[in-house]
This record gives C-alpha cells, sequence and structure tokens, in this order.
C-alpha cells in the first residue's frame, strides 16, 4: 500500500525517486518549500498591504525609512543599497510614495547635489498599521508550530541564509 504525498512537494520528490531514485531528493524538498512558502506568503503580504494603498516594493521603502529611527530620513543612496536597487528604480518608487503623500523629498542641508527622503506624518501611520498587519498575518501562520520549533526554525533558516550566500556578500 502506497502512502499519499503529505503535500506538492512530497509528490513532486516522490515522482522524482521513482523516475531516479540515485537522486537525494532531500535539498529539493528542503528549498521546494522554501520558496513555496515565501511565494504564498509573498501574495498574502501583497494581500494586505494593498488595504494601506501600497505593495510590497511601496513598503520596502516605507518601513526602511521607518525602522532607520527618527527623523526617519534617508539619502536615496542609503534606500538603493539598504533595498538591493538601482537609483532609476528607487526613484520611480520615491515618485510614486510622495505623490501619494507617504513621503517627501528634500535638499540635504549637508550636502549642496544631495536629497533627504523622510516619511511624512502619513506615511508614518499607513507605515506602522501595514507592519502590524503583515506581522500579524505571519504570526498566525507560524502558529501551525510550537514556540520552540518556530525559534529553532529561525536559526536553521539563518543557517541556510549564510551558506547560500555567495562568499562576501551580505546578508
Amino acid at each position: 500500500m502506497t502512502q499519499e504525498p503529505l503535500d506538492v512537494v512530497d509528490a513532486i520528490t516522490g515522482q522524482w525517486k521513482s523516475e531516479r531514485p540515485d537522486l537525494d531528493t532531500l535539498p529539493m524538498a528542503v528549498f521546494g518549500r522554501i520558496y513555496r512558502i515565501a511565494r504564498l506568503m509573498g501574495d498574502r503580504m501583497e494581500k494586505e498591504y494593498q488595504r494601506y494603498g501600497i505593495g510590497r516594493g511601496e513598503f520596502d521603502v516605507l518601513a526602511t525609512l521607518r525602522r532607520s529611527g527618527e527623523p526617519y530620513t534617508l539619502s536615496p543612496r542609503q534606500l538603493s543599497a539598504a533595498l538591493m536597487l538601482t537609483t532609476g528604480g528607487m526613484t520611480g518608487r520615491l515618485d510614486k510614495l510622495e505623490r501619494a503623500g507617504l513621503l517627501n523629498r528634500a535638499p540635504d542641508p549637508n550636502d549642496r547635489r544631495g536629497l533627504r527622503v523622510s516619511l511624512t506624518e502619513k506615511g508614518l501611520r499607513v507605515i506602522d498599521q501595514a507592519v502590524g498587519a503583515g506581522l500579524a498575518l505571519q504570526k498566525a501562520t507560524l502558529d501551525a508550530v510550537e514556540p520552540a520549533q518556530a525559534e529553532q526554525l529561525a536559526d536553521l533558516l539563518r543557517l541556510l541564509l549564510a551558506a547560500s550566500a555567495e562568499p562576501g556578500a551580505r546578508h
């Protein structure tokens, strides 16, 4: 009697085991689930952020400003580096967020050629609400495992992230 697959990744690895029994499919099982979780949760987070009038990309900009601490101000270059975006990609996001009244750009008082990007009061409200809602969604999903298991999972994923990075890359 054959056991039914527990999830779609079990089905995929089971097919590979049948077709190529010489392959160790454990890495496929681990990274396949990581990829699927990231996609599923990313889509759910995107829907959650839409309730606040922003997408994932805009969330990232606002969150980077928010977690930088008061006065919630960074240069476009600092934002680009933190989000690993080109300056062109960053400009588009900043334009959209500025039009929505969530941030503003002003000349840098310490650099005549530079700009400073700051959260507006509305931007601060939006990001605080969106991050709270996103974390509530993540916590509800993570409640499927015990708190000690969640801590262990976070530790194991930290190790995998470090092992996955290119030599010399930031984590």
